[in-house]
């Protein structure tokens, strides 16, 4: 209910928590927005994150506008025919692309105030996977040059083959430290600069570092 997530928004905010972090959201949107109007009224105050998987429509974005402070999408897959394959979501790059424009044209580039912490804009997720599955110099490209080179990413390296994925390789392996170092390098090449400064978590494990 609306108002039992208002009241857990503010004792977040009470708590001393620095935003209020929505987790694949997309299908509440409507109960979000009726538990922020409730929460503001009564004193909320903290930064709206909305951690999507990227694959949003334009209306809920448009209802979206003037609420949401950070936007925090993933970025998949570049091509249409992976992520059919892979995810079973159809036209998955045009649809992500489209939303993160949007996402940028309402919140800007990511602001963070002098302890690092994120106030307001966009962040950018990308998975890096097996053999350039993802497709990081196509989707690295785009932000450079379609939203901003001042775009911040989070390039991630966590990338471990699960369930069903030893059927499918190359997924059936998680990726090398060249693929990652090579997606970190495609990234800069093309013009991006604000990266996610701590260290590759999981491939410290896979690599010994």
């Amino acid at each position: 209910e609306p108002e039992e997530l208002a009241a857990m928004m503010l004792s977040l905010q009470a708590q001393g928590c620095h935003n209020i972090n929505l987790v694949s959201p997309t299908h509440v949107v409507p109960q979000i927005m009726a538990a922020v109007l409730i929460a503001a009224q009564a004193g909320l105050r903290l930064p709206l994150v909305y951690n999507t998987g990227g694959y949003d429509s334009l209306v809920a974005l448009a209802l979206l506008d003037g609420m949401v402070d950070i936007y925090m999408p993933d970025m998949k897959y570049a091509n249409a025919e992976t992520a059919q394959k892979y995810s079973k979501v159809k036209a998955y790059p045009t649809v992500n692309q489209v939303a993160v424009k949007e996402m940028h044209r309402q919140v800007g580039d990511l602001v963070l105030d002098e302890n690092g912490i994120a106030l307001r804009g966009l962040l950018v997720r990308h998975l890096v996977l097996p053999d350039e599955l993802a497709g990081t110099a196509e989707i690295t490209r785009f932000l450079a040059e379609e939203v901003s080179r001042d775009t911040y990413i989070n390039i991630m390296d966590q990338y471990r083959p699960c369930y069903k994925a030893a059927e499918l390789p190359p997924l059936d392996r998680p990726i090398t430290r060249a693929e990652y170092e090579q997606a970190v390098q495609q990234a800069r090449e093309i013009g991006l600069h604000r990266f996610d400064k701590r260290e590759p978590r999981f491939l410290r494990v896979l690599w010994g570092v």
